[in-house]
């Protein structure tokens, strides 16, 4: 019995030995398996922590349009107004600050302007720099237009434009100048150029412009943008005739408001600007320059 017992547990002997062998491995490779797993999860992780997060984009806190918000508004002053105004804008540039204005006018308002300015048109002048006549800067601006003040309208439209203008730039309307309105004909255009005076080429100065706003009163199927060349300071060496950097294409009803000074006084050098051919169409726009002193109506 004895015997048999003993050669029975060397046959189990020698079944368990290839069983045992290939359990180890089995737990060998789990094993290593597992490790691997565990350690390309924590350098993933670790990966995850050193990347730059990216940044989330600004967000304007706005409240919907559908959303009823309650203003508690204070007592108007003498010249103040008892609401609230909402002009929606977008900043097209920072250099030189450019801001769009769509839908500023309706499209009944600018049609009346062109029908009341169409009669007085005339020939687009410049102001002249010491040296210059108007033979030796023909052709620079070929535009044709009038000046019309609020007052001279009876329909009210360019009044109540006016009074827009004026929340629009935050300037009193009593610092504009009478509307320049003006009409661009197929290849018609103005070389880039400065709103504001500079008192070395112009002369002394008994106030200057501020900002230019430009209401667009037609839509121009192709060309007749307004330019801003020196955009970011670019082009500065460039031809002045160029149809270059910053550009914005007239749309009826909108509007382009821009600053021609810099907050310390000084002309803005990006602040050039002005107006590509027209290459099909008509662009009206009606002009209004604003300045640093009140002026007469």
């Amino acid at each position: 019995m004895k015997t048999k017992t003993v050669k029975g547990n060397r046959r189990m002997n020698k079944l368990d030995l290839p069983s045992v062998f290939l359990i180890c491995i089995f737990f060998f490779l789990a094993g290593f398996s597992a490790s691997s797993l565990f350690s390309h999860s924590q350098k993933h992780e670790y990966d995850l922590r050193l990347r730059p997060r990216p940044r989330p984009r600004a967000r304007l806190l706005e409240k919907s349009t559908q959303e009823k918000t309650e203003y508690h508004l204070l007592k108007a002053g003498d010249s103040g107004d008892d609401y609230v105004t909402l002009i929606p804008f977008q900043v097209l540039s920072w250099y030189p600050r450019a801001l769009y204005f769509p839908n500023f006018a309706s499209a009944e308002q600018c049609e009346s302007i062109i029908e009341m300015a169409r009669g007085g048109l005339k020939s687009s002048t410049l102001a002249l720099r010491k040296g210059e006549t108007e033979e030796s800067t023909k052709g620079i601006r070929t535009s044709s237009g009038v000046f019309m003040s609020a007052s001279e309208d009876e329909t009210g439209i360019l009044d109540a434009i006016e009074e827009k203008i004026a929340k629009a730039t935050k300037i009193p309307r009593t610092h504009g100048e009478a509307f320049n309105i003006l009409r661009y004909e197929v290849g018609q255009k103005y070389n880039s150029h400065y709103d504001a005076f500079d008192e070395a080429e112009y002369g002394p100065l008994q106030s200057q412009r501020v900002a230019s706003f430009l209401l667009y009163l037609t839509d121009v199927p192709e060309g007749g943008e307004t330019m801003f060349p020196y955009e970011n300071g670019f082009n500065r060496d460039g031809n002045v005739e160029d149809c270059i950097g910053l550009r914005v294409r007239p749309r009826k009803g909108d509007a382009l408001l821009f600053y021609s000074l810099l907050p310390n006084g000084t002309i803005d050098q990006t602040s050039a600007h002005g107006s590509c051919p027209v290459i099909k169409g008509e662009k009206w726009v009606a002009t209004k320059w604003i300045r640093n002193q009140v002026q007469d109506d």
